[in-house]
């Protein structure tokens, strides 16, 4: 049926990490990692509140030596004192089992432990050394997530499974295989945790690879084997644009079928660049799906030869990267601002029709048009902005726009 929601989101359990709930009825939830030395604890500090000011609702540090775990209770403080109360989460490999146990701190600190049951331990040692990690995680009542890896899948499981199939009377593709082995992993890995004790509602499951159409794959039989909340996220997306593009063309399809509960995308920084910029990509993923609402959007033209001038771009960008700045500020005090919607067209084809579709708009006079830019707001021009400060008056309508159309939040 025309203009029907085919959305309906997969049924999962529930999980608590610290103030955030991944699955059940919640939102979505969008998370990011860090790549500072865990053991500098200024540098994840900032950064961590960096990732946290962008929207990340959970952020993973790597916990990979002493050096680290002795700093991670020190973090968790500093960013209390700093009124950051992001979770954080602990992402262990090999030596999880050690770190958690000679450092009670670091434990009781991490709101999540990250298990990755290929690298959990090896031979005879592997079941011993992830019980340890199980039984930190329920002493200290936090919940796991179990994430499989394509790159460190368990070679034990795996050759198993290999040497079976190719025993079997109609064997199997390799890759089939791998998939299935991904699959079996994570499921098997999440039994042992409950027979050990951990609680079905503290576990979290991934299966990550690296190509789009596995990633689909995967998860789409994954979600129809189990109720444990879903982490999606292809483990290593790339850089740029590259990066960007595989994690929505893989994430976008799963989304949309109701698969996922919570997002990450692992792009790849470029030299000196932002590391929040992955959090701004997921929002914006889960955004223009309609899936949730975390800033207010700008829609603008993509320019023609009807706009030579470069104005309407920077403007653009400008009121873009003004709305981003001011949202920590107004998601505290405003309710439902993220929903709002801007239009900033580059000349009259569709400049006034697109700034009377958003909450407000601006057409700027494109080439050979009146110097005079029309603002449009609830679908009304309330008047026209002329001269060289039109940015800077702008910026003023929004923020009177603000104040005047959302509620401020009750303070305690």
């Amino acid at each position: 049926m025309l203009g029907e929601n085919l959305y309906q989101r997969r049924r999962s359990v529930p999980v608590k990490v610290g103030s955030v709930t991944i699955g059940g009825d919640a939102p979505i939830v969008v998370q990011s990692m860090t790549n500072t030395d865990t053991a500098d604890a200024d540098a994840t500090v900032r950064q961590i509140q960096q990732l946290a000011a962008a929207g990340s609702e959970l952020v993973r540090v790597t916990v990979n030596n002493e050096a680290a775990a002795s700093q991670v209770g020190i973090i968790r403080e500093r960013l209390d004192d700093l009124g950051c109360r992001v979770p954080i989460i602990g992402d262990f490999h090999y030596n999880g089992h050690q770190l958690l146990t000679k450092f009670p701190d670091c434990a009781a600190a991490l709101a999540k432990y990250r298990i990755n049951p290929g690298n959990v331990g090896f031979g005879r040692k592997k079941d011993t050394q992830f019980q340890t990690m199980i039984e930190k995680a329920i002493e200290y009542n936090k919940p796991v997530r179990i994430g499989v890896n394509w790159g460190s899948l368990d070679q034990e499981l795996l050759t198993q499974m290999m040497d079976d199939n190719a025993k079997s009377d109609n064997p199997h593709d390799a890759e089939d295989v791998m998939r299935e082995a991904l699959i079996v992993s994570a499921l098997s890995s999440a039994a042992r945790a409950e027979e050990i004790g951990l609680p079905h509602d503290h576990i979290v499951l991934s299966c990550k690879v690296s190509g789009v159409q596995k990633l689909i794959t995967v998860y789409r039989d994954l979600a129809g084997r189990c109720d444990y909340p879903l982490h999606l996220g292809l483990t290593e997306a790339g850089m740029g644009s590259k990066g960007i593009v595989a994690s929505t063309a893989a994430m976008a399809v799963l989304l949309q079928e109701g698969i996922g509960d919570t997002i990450r995308v692992s792009l790849t920084p470029e030299p000196g660049g932002d590391r929040s910029r992955e959090v701004i990509v997921a929002q914006e993923m889960l955004q223009t799906m309609g899936l949730r609402s975390f800033t207010p959007l700008v829609t603008a033209c993509p320019g023609c030869g009807r706009t030579t001038s470069t104005v309407f771009q920077e403007l653009a960008n400008n009121i873009q990267a003004y709305i981003r700045s001011q949202m920590p500020i107004w998601r505290e005090k405003y309710n439902g601002v993220e929903n709002m919607t801007l239009a900033v067209m580059g000349c009259v084809v569709n400049g006034p029709g697109e700034s009377k579709h958003a909450d407000i708009g601006i057409s700027l006079p494109g080439t050979g048009e009146a110097p005079s830019a029309p603002v449009f707001i609830d679908g009304k021009k309330v008047m026209t902005l002329r001269g060289e400060n039109i940015a800077e008056e702008f910026r003023e309508i929004v923020d009177d726009y603000v104040k005047s159309r959302y509620a401020e939040r009750e303070t305690a």
